[in-house]
């Protein structure tokens, strides 16, 4: 008797391509990003898997954002390496396998980490900023990507994430090694855990923090990458 299961047909229908007509960015899966392009957009460096139609990639130039944000790149070493997409097609996005958020902003912003921003269009604005610097604190300093205007945004995490409201009767801490983005309208401090940095004579992994104040909403992941180190 002839296995009707698993067939060739039955995996290509199950795993092929789906057109959900949501917009430039689709999820089409919770991992992989759909750009539906006409025209062009950012994307992180490495993580085109794959792609149909007329589609043009050029390596980010050296002064494509200006002088001002290649000296900050230099300067902090931030991760954030682009490519563009030009043309008409689909371009499929991945990194990792990490898990894919998109976010439509309008008129809105957004910090990210520069480790987890996956592509975003034309149209949003962004820069690298520093959040706050304690001399002794940090091995360099803590970085992130605002990005702003109208226009949609991708951003990648391990696992999933959980988003916490940060009020002015709430503020939040999170380690920043687990952070992965936060409303552009909050500006977290760095703290330090005098007792958990002298634990047993040497620093622990939370001894450095995030503290978040104000009225807005920050992003965490079940997952520690290591952007910086704290100093012991």
């Amino acid at each position: 008797m002839k296995n009707i299961r698993y067939s060739i047909e039955d995996f290509v229908s199950e795993t092929g391509e789906r057109d959900l007509g949501q917009g430039v960015f689709e999820l089409e899966r919770d991992r992989l990003l759909e750009v539906n392009l006409d025209g062009m957009v950012w994307s992180k460096r490495g993580s085109m898997v794959a792609y149909t139609g007329g589609i043009k990639f050029t390596r980010e130039g050296i002064l494509e954002h200006g002088l001002g944000k290649l000296v900050k790149k230099s300067l902090t070493g931030e991760g954030v390496c682009l490519t563009k997409a030009e043309g008409q097609g689909k371009l499929y996005l991945a990194d990792e396998g990490k898990k894919v958020s998109i976010l439509n902003l309008e008129n809105e912003a957004i910090f990210v980490n520069g480790n987890d921003l996956l592509a975003f269009e034309s149209s949003i604005s962004w820069d690298i900023r520093m959040i706050k610097r304690i001399s002794g604190m940090m091995a360099g300093g803590l970085f992130n990507v605002k990005l702003e205007g109208t226009g949609m945004v991708a951003i990648t995490m391990h696992h999933d994430p959980l988003t916490l409201k940060v009020t002015g009767d709430f503020p939040v801490c999170t380690d920043p090694n687990a952070t992965v983005a936060w409303s552009g309208n909050l500006e977290p401090e760095i703290k330090t855990d005098v007792s958990l940095k002298t634990f047993v004579g040497r620093s622990s992994g939370e001894s450095v923090q995030m503290a978040f104040k104000g009225e807005g909403f920050v992003v965490v992941q079940p997952y520690e990458e290591v952007y910086f180190q704290a100093q012991t």
